[in-house]
């Protein structure tokens, strides 16, 4: 696995746990997808992403999106 499907993995995992927390729980779980949607959006222009830049230490082999 590469850092991009990683970081894809990790997005999608938070933003479904923040989802299914807001059915269970309460709503204000929905800022955490709202959080991970803006984090992939300022990530899109700016290329800076901290997710990646973690699995980057972890030793996993840079993609095209995030080297």
């Amino acid at each position: 696995m590469n850092i991009d499907r990683a970081v894809f993995a990790f997005a999608g995992l938070v933003n479904l746990t923040g989802l299914a927390l807001a059915q269970i729980t309460s709503p204000w779980w929905l800022l955490l997808s709202a959080f991970v949607g803006l984090n992939m959006l300022q990530a899109a222009f700016t290329g800076f992403c901290l997710a990646a830049v973690i699995f980057k230490s972890l030793g996993l082999k840079p993609g095209n999106a995030f080297k």
